[in-house]
């Protein structure tokens, strides 16, 4: 019998659609059409493989109205935020094409008589990309782009959540006339996706997702002595200082915590805020918060859709319920939400006080509609709580004070230093982490490092 990857809808909990697992015989004709297209690829000249990947983008942009509710079937996007992806998508891709050229132009050192010396820029070769669900264009495009434009292959395996996701990149790099072999998408378990990085098929892994399965990465890459770019959990923490401007930091932190149902890499999952903005911060936040609309994603009224499946909102409903055992306060009724309902994956946002670091709600990933708040004395104070966290992705920080800013950005443990805003990610600087968020970079110009090889001449032209 075939092994199908299945993907249940969290509309309905029905069945959307399924694929054929690739066998072991076509996972290796896929890598080998790779491999020797990768060899003519990357002799493709740098404004060739632009125009490639500009055509794909476009290409991708044109089935926008098709690609929206897809969105919304396949992981639960409310359909008034689908453009908003790929609006995303576009400007990291056209960025990265954009930079190209001088990212990956020779670094020459001070001339030296006599000599001719410089350092180049090679692919790796075959680029494995396996990307979640939770922003499948967004997340892909981070390594496909710029391993493509580096002069790498890809294979690209998507989550079984977003199986269509795959589809419409290749059918995006096929319209642009790709050659052959340069850009491909496999249907694959877990198992196979380790196989083929422990049997050799690929040079480069490109992994966004779990902890357990960064783990499960880099165990099988062990001694292959490939490049593993990791992008990992994430527990992001707010800062809300005496000086911030109180309205922009409620708006801003709701959004960045409830955005997407909460299901972001870099959402906000906890908030700290000085003790003199405390109690209006908490009150404004919670009114907010009550505003949102809980429902079917494919209805234009809705701006809380579907988590992506009920096992995960049982989770974050487990967490809460600890919480308020533990002796945390609910500033939300989840009774007010019709929608919210157990064991579906349609829950109610929630705000969570009396909070601390002893309940999983503020120290392990929840992935879901839920922050908890802390009050703090001092900047301090919430220094040490933002860097009491197993994780480290981003930071926000909200104050009208840019130095006082800088200063505490210098003492975070974490890959991104946001002032006055969240949830975002800027193509123009690197997308890494520390800790348990994993290790590499995507994104940027230091991203086309990630995405090829140093390679030295040191030419003697005089004897």
């Amino acid at each position: 019998m075939v092994e199908t990857i299945k993907c249940f809808s969290p509309v309905d909990g029905k069945l959307y659609a399924s694929r054929p697992v690739a066998s072991k015989k076509e996972i290796a004709a896929a890598f080998s059409a790779a491999h020797a297209a990768q060899e003519k690829w990357k002799r493709v000249s740098l404004k060739g493989r632009a125009a490639f990947c500009s055509a794909a983008v476009d290409a991708m942009l044109a089935m926008r109205d098709e690609i929206v509710p897809e969105l919304a079937w396949q992981m639960g996007r409310p359909i008034r935020y689908g453009a908003g992806e790929l609006r995303g998508f576009e400007e990291r891709a056209r960025h990265m094409i954009g930079i190209a050229e001088g990212a990956l132009a020779n670094h020459v050192p001070a001339a030296k008589e006599g000599f001719t010396r410089f350092i180049s820029r090679e692919p790796w070769g075959v680029v494995f990309t396996i990307a979640p669900w939770n922003y499948p264009y967004l997340t892909a495009v981070n390594s496909v782009i710029p391993a493509l434009m580096a002069g790498n292959a890809v294979v690209l395996k998507h989550a079984s959540h977003t199986l269509l996701v795959a589809e419409r990149f290749q059918k995006a790099f096929d319209k642009a006339g790709l050659p052959k072999g340069v850009f491909q998408h496999l249907v694959m378990n877990h198992a196979q996706a380790t196989d083929v990085i422990s049997g050799g098929l690929v040079n480069m892994v490109c992994f966004t997702g779990s902890v357990a399965g960064g783990r499960a990465m880099e165990q099988a890459a062990a001694g292959r002595f490939i490049n593993v770019g990791l992008e990992l959990g994430g527990k992001d923490p707010a800062y809300v200082r005496h000086d911030a401007n109180l309205a922009h930091a409620v708006e801003n932190l709701v959004d960045g915590a409830f955005f997407n149902s909460g299901q972001s890499c870099c959402g906000i999952e906890r908030i700290y805020v000085h003790k003199s903005l405390y109690k209006d911060f908490v009150s404004g936040f919670a009114d907010l918060t009550k505003k949102y609309v809980l429902g079917s994603p494919l209805d234009e009224a809705t701006t809380l859709g579907p988590m992506i499946k009920p096992e995960a909102a049982d989770f974050v409903r487990k967490q809460i319920k600890s919480a308020l055992r533990g002796g945390a306060v609910a500033h939300v009724d989840a009774k007010s939400f019709a929608m919210d309902k157990a064991g579906t994956a349609y829950m109610a946002p929630q705000v969570l006080t009396g909070v601390n670091h002893q309940m999983s709600v503020m120290t392990e990933e929840s992935f879901g509609p839920v922050v908890g708040i802390m009050k703090v004395s001092d900047d301090a104070e919430a220094i040490s709580l933002m860097n009491d966290s197993d994780y480290g992705l981003t930071a926000a920080l909200w104050t009208q004070d840019a130095d006082a800013a800088r200063m505490i950005g210098d003492e975070l443990a974490t890959g991104t230093v946001f002032m006055n805003r969240c949830d975002y990610l800027d193509p123009a600087l690197a997308w890494t982490g520390v800790k348990n968020t994993g290790r590499g970079i995507t994104l940027s110009a230091l991203g086309y490092e990630a995405m090829t090889r140093p390679k030295s001449y040191h030419l003697r032209t005089k004897l």
